[in-house]
């Protein structure tokens, strides 16, 4: 049966961020993610999830950033990753260490790390060596404590120029680096819009432990996984017909949005799953 980890970083957005872990544990979540976690002392989100029997089974390591207050500035700032761009090693690996430090805090076995963004004029295909080089780096760093890296393809509507967008890219990369601790993270939003097919490629690339998380949303609107053009109820079927047993991942807006009780409401497509 699929496990559902509930995305803290979209979902209850009318509670403050900290508040979110015990609300996500009374509605019978039993593991959450979220994007980042720099602004928080690393304590203080660990005794959230220990106070409410969670597992923090992702996070995003930082999109940019040489010193904390830059990490955390980054993502307003339009910084998405740093695998693609050259010139900024030094920064993309003091963000991978701070990362590791806070998943070795909250005791969390997954760490995305973002593409970014090609520079203009540039072609995406010559950047293809420099993330391998940059992912060779971070994999050995994070096999140290046993993290498993996460790279994912991004739709190019909701992010322009982001470096992966394709399934394909994220796999062919996968064999270039060759490290048993680097999967991919597949969202079947991102998926959908990028190029489709969604059941062909969960056949394709659930085989063999490749994916090592899955994410979804309702598409177009991102709404809850009720709604849309995608059948997940088909979906999360065929999921657990090829054997998939990590997390899948609640990353939605709810339709309600901010309105109290909005992510409760919307809850419901996920009774049926519960219920097995």
């Amino acid at each position: 049966m699929p496990r559902f980890a509930a995305n803290l970083s979209f979902l209850y957005p009318e509670l403050p961020f900290l508040a979110r872990f015990e609300a996500a544990a009374r509605d019978g979540f039993q593991a959450v993610e979220f994007l980042f976690p720099y602004a928080w002392p690393q304590r203080e989100l660990a005794e959230r999830l220990k106070d409410n029997a969670l597992q923090q089974v992702l996070f995003n390591a930082p999109p940019a950033g040489g010193d904390l207050a830059a990490v955390n500035a980054a993502w307003d700032a339009g910084e998405r990753g740093l695998l693609c761009l050259t010139g900024r090693q030094s920064e993309f690996r003091f963000g991978l260490q701070l990362a590791l430090e806070y998943a070795g805090a909250l005791q969390c076995p997954r760490l995305h790390v973002m593409a970014g963004r090609v520079p203009q004029g540039v072609a995406r295909e010559s950047l293809f060596d420099d993330v391998a080089d940059n992912l060779r780096w971070a994999c050995a760093q994070a096999a140290k404590q046993g993290v498993t890296l996460m790279i994912e393809p991004i739709n190019q509507r909701d992010m322009p120029g982001y470096f992966l967008h394709q399934q394909a890219q994220a796999h062919a990369l996968l064999d270039a680096v060759d490290a048993p601790n680097l999967r991919v993270q597949m969202d079947l939003y991102h998926c959908q819009i990028s190029e489709g097919d969604i059941d062909t490629k969960l056949r394709r690339y659930l085989v063999g432990a490749r994916v090592g998380h899955i994410q979804i949303a309702g598409v177009p609107e991102r709404h809850e996984p009720d709604s849309g053009e995608l059948n997940y109820p088909y979906l999360l079927a065929l999921i657990d017909e090829l054997g998939y047993s990590g997390w899948v991942g609640c990353e939605y807006h709810p339709r309600l949005g901010a309105q109290v009780g909005a992510t409760t409401a919307g809850l419901a497509w996920r009774t049926p799953w519960l219920a097995r």
